[in-house]
């Protein structure tokens, strides 16, 4: 495989942001799930010394859950250009079947572009379920 999985590694950048940017969101998460109650402040005149802060903590899941979204939409768009460069190889049948759906959805990168919108595609094929429903008929071994 070519670095960054760069077509023209010497002229394109390929997926080197995108790593930078899982890094980032990684690191993110890593703040985020300090947790919340440690920082309980005294509320109701005193009268209430421990407060959960059980809205904050579900608030910071959430944007949790939307980092490793993104992440895994990396990884992906990442195998699915791996896939690209070793052509005409085939994987398994389900790998094919996220392959084909993810190409349905992005391009594949030959040259530098922004990559949010690749993404936040892929992030939505997650979200959504269709990722997981173009596997889900196939019978474990």
């Amino acid at each position: 495989l070519t670095p960054f999985l760069a077509k023209n590694s010497g002229l394109h950048s390929g997926f080197m942001i995108a790593q930078v940017a899982s890094a980032s969101l990684v690191s993110e998460n890593k703040v985020l799930t300090h947790p919340s109650s440690v920082d309980s402040i005294p509320s109701s005149a005193g009268k209430e010394d421990h407060v959960s802060m059980g809205s904050i903590g579900a608030r910071k899941l959430s944007m949790v859950v939307e980092n490793v979204r993104r992440c895994i939409a990396i990884e992906l768009l990442t195998a699915a250009a791996g896939l690209d460069q070793r052509a005409p190889l085939t994987p398994g049948r389900g790998v094919q079947r996220v392959h084909e759906l993810i190409r349905a959805e992005v391009a594949p990168l030959d040259e530098d572009r922004v990559l949010y919108p690749d993404i936040e595609r892929v992030s939505e094929l997650i979200r959504s379920g269709a990722l997981d429903a173009a596997v889900q008929d196939f019978e474990l071994v």
